[in-house]
């Protein structure tokens, strides 16, 4: 195996979830009102530092890392689910550099050190959120926002 001390890959969050834009219906319940539910936030990047792991040989192959995206809201005041978090393992004395800005974004010195380096998209709003007693029928929503994303060097 191959001992390899430096590498390059880019990462990005996951997007949230959009919000959801419904009206209950019901048999019996004429007027029923809004009841769509809000989006799930999008999942994050964490790096953490691990003894059983020595080199960063799987990063020299793979350079593209990301989160999932949260779900999208339901009717029914449903609402979507979160983003999985993507966890990077990497050796214990690892330094990571952002390579746009070559700020210091984390220094992973101890085993099990857990750092999160990109922040997944906050979630959308859905029409439930938006009545009043003003506004009793809105017909809108808001769309999740987009997740960091970051080319990074891991040293």
């Amino acid at each position: 195996m191959k001992f390899v001390d430096e590498a390059s890959v880019s990462v990005e969050a996951g997007k949230g979830g959009n919000g959801c834009m419904s009206f209950l219906r019901e048999k019996y319940n004429a007027k029923g009102g809004p009841n769509g539910g809000d989006g799930g936030d999008g999942g994050c990047i964490f790096v953490k530092a691990d003894d059983n792991v020595n080199t960063l040989i799987d990063y020299r192959y793979i350079r593209q890392y990301s989160a999932d995206a949260g779900e999208p809201g339901r009717g029914r005041d449903c609402t979507g689910h979160k983003g999985e978090d993507n966890v990077l393992i990497l050796p214990v004395g690892t330094t990571v550099i952002d390579e746009d800005t070559e700020e210091v974004l984390a220094d992973l010195t101890y085993h099990g050190h857990e750092i999160k380096i990109c922040q997944g998209g906050f979630h959308g709003l859905g029409n439930t959120r938006f009545k009043s007693s003003v506004n009793r029928a809105p017909r809108q929503f808001s769309a999740g926002s987009l997740g960091e994303s970051r080319n990074i060097k891991l040293e």
